[in-house]
């Protein structure tokens, strides 16, 4: 269940980064109480998931996600860069992060 928990909360870190983007330097209203939701949600989640995670790899994974999640995000939604080298990173954040699963005990 912990690492259920844990793929949620990461998938909220993208839900609040993309609620941020969207709150346009926190002037629109709607926007940011979604982000402050998604943010209080996925912290809580995190913590359920330290339950049966280690807290540096169950650190590392959330991260992981919302980085990977908000990149990809942003590439589809606002056409960022999808350049070969920010593909690259994006793999070894994922490799990284698969890693640690393996790892974790």
């Amino acid at each position: 269940m912990g690492w259920l928990f844990l793929v949620v909360a990461g998938g909220l870190e993208v839900g609040w980064a993309a609620s941020l983007k969207y709150s346009d330097g926190f002037s629109r209203a709607v926007p940011l109480a979604c982000a402050a939701l998604a943010m209080i949600a996925s912290i809580s989640l995190l913590g359920l998931a330290t339950r049966t995670i280690p807290i540096g790899t169950a650190y590392a994974v959330w991260t992981g996600i919302g980085i990977v999640g908000t990149a990809v995000f942003g590439a589809i939604a606002w056409n960022e860069s999808c350049n070969l080298m920010r593909l690259i990173c994006i793999g070894l954040i994922i490799a990284g992060a698969i890693g640690l699963k393996l790892g974790a005990h």
